[in-house]
């Protein structure tokens, strides 16, 4: 015994001394980089360049060591090694000149146990092509870029404009309730059925997806990505599982029901299609394991069918107010096309230039994915002069391309005339990127295209937006998370 307490107290210091020297050996041995790696900022042992960044607005931090280190360099968050393409140029060359090299997904902690890299977002490799393509033909299969879903989606937008009606002029908030309207739209596509906005079920499954939308954009998310070791300390981590396995018992109730009622030969739901898929296709691998990928798929389509665009609406009623001259000038244009007594149709578009190039301002300017999702290298890979070894963590930062000085007139303004010539046609720009680029591109950007240029037209033809009174500064700076909502405000829909 008395060795043993000689050993506790004597040796203690040595010890620690010792495992702090083996973290800093480690430390160095991963910071080793293969010649001709991007440059960027100098990293501290343990933290990297932590100490250089502002967690909570990441993008607008790696903006500013791409001034000084250029468009490709290379940055340490903690440990975590990541190289980050900056400006409309070099995201350009990496996602659709090297498209091939950058499919893969790194393996970021949350992520991987968020999905198990099942499903279609956060999937590799094989799988991950399996799952896109067959997800791609399902959407397509019932009703993306057809009649159907421009049908679905003008009948949702008549049960939203009842509930704006209902607030009679008077200030709400408009999250949550746009949130629901298109999230109807690719449950209509799921489960082949609408949920009415106050259903229980459907307030907890768009609850939890959109917290865990804003949990995993904050700092301290960000800090569990680069030391996962810290998980049990950091509450948010532990609601996005919770949430998490909420949302897959849900879904698997959804899964069971259809599996009962299920015909080979009346395939009607998306939901139904992803069944048939795991009974024939997937039988002779582990049936667990393919119920699981099916289920994360399910909830990729619902998040990705809903977070995204609603939060771009939400985005374009806070700029029609702030700008009201803007509005006036859509709202013109929308009773001189399809006037007042009839619904907006996809055709109009191509006869309404300046609310087109409004709403894809509004994209531009909301910049809702600042980050882009998170891309690696398939294999060693060589781009713009730098060699980029396989497997890296790759940063396409799309803030980079939606506010690039070099292709925007006025980047951090909200400016329609961007997407305008001198005649007041509208003018597609390359640098137009909020879907992302290449493989990787947004699978239901043909489907968020007509959602935004319906849902927006409806209600623009109905309501007037204005500020409540006794607002006289809309705050347009983003909130935090993967998806940057607006911050909370609240609007009056005034019935034109």
């Amino acid at each position: 015994m008395a060795l043993l307490k000689h050993f506790a107290t004597g040796y203690t210091p040595v010890l620690s001394l010792l495992a702090l020297f083996l973290l800093l050996v480690v430390s160095f041995i991963r910071r080793r980089v293969p010649r001709n790696f991007p440059p960027g900022p100098t990293p501290l042992p343990l933290i990297g360049n932590l100490h250089q960044l502002d967690l909570r607005r990441l993008d607008w931090s790696l903006m500013g060591l791409a001034e000084k280190y250029g468009s490709v360099f290379s940055v340490e968050i903690g440990p975590l090694k990541a190289v980050v393409f900056s400006g409309y140029d070099a995201v350009k060359d990496a996602l659709v000149n090297h498209a091939d090299l950058l499919t893969g997904r790194p393996h970021i902690p949350i992520f991987d146990e968020f999905s198990s890299r099942q499903g279609v977002i956060f999937s590799d490799g094989k799988l991950w092509q399996d799952n896109r393509k067959f997800v791609i033909s399902a959407l397509r299969g019932f009703g993306m870029g057809k009649k159907s879903i421009e049908d679905r989606i003008t009948e949702e937008a008549s049960f939203l404009v009842d509930v704006f009606e209902s607030h009679k002029g008077q200030p709400f908030e408009t999250a949550w309730i746009l949130n629901s309207a298109v999230s109807n739209i690719i449950c209509s596509i799921l489960f082949g059925d609408r949920f009415d906005y106050d259903a229980e079920i459907f307030i907890q499954l768009t609850s939890m997806m959109n917290e865990n939308t804003r949990l995993v954009g904050t700092a301290l998310l960000h800090l569990f990505n680069s030391y996962p070791s810290l998980g049990f300390l950091i509450p948010g981590r532990r609601k996005i599982i919770e949430n998490r396995d909420k949302m897959m018992e849900i879904f698997d109730s959804f899964f069971k029901a259809a599996e009962e009622t299920l015909s080979e030969n009346s395939i009607q739901t998306l939901n139904e299609a992803l069944i048939m898929r795991h009974q024939q296709e997937l039988r002779c691998q582990d049936v667990e394991i393919q119920k699981r990928d099916t289920l994360i798929t399910i909830s990729d389509l619902f998040g990705a069918g809903t977070e995204t665009t609603s939060t771009t609406i939400c985005w374009g009623l806070l700029l029609m107010m702030k700008y009201p001259d803007i509005q006036r000038k859509v709202q013109e244009e929308i009773d001189q096309v399809i006037g007042a007594g009839r619904s907006p149709v996809t055709e109009d578009r191509k006869l309404m230039p300046y609310t087109d190039a409004v709403i894809h301002e509004i994209q531009r300017f909301s910049n809702i994915v600042p980050l882009n999702l998170p891309h690696s290298t398939t294999e060693d890979t060589h781009i713009r002069g730098y060699c980029i070894p396989k497997g890296t963590y790759v940063i396409p930062l799309l803030t980079s391309v939606l506010r690039d000085k070099t292709q925007w007139k006025t980047p951090n303004e909200f400016n329609p005339a961007h997407f305008l010539d001198a005649d007041g046609n509208f003018v597609k720009r390359d640098a137009f990127m909020p879907f992302s680029a290449g493989r990787r591109v947004c699978a239901g950007k043909a489907l968020a295209k007509v959602e935004l240029f319906l849902f927006f037209t409806t209600l623009l033809q109905k309501f007037h937006f204005q500020a409540p009174p006794g607002v006289t500064d809309l705050d347009t700076s983003p909130g935090i998370g993967l998806v940057t909502n607006p911050k909370p405000h609240r609007v009056c829909a005034v019935p034109r």
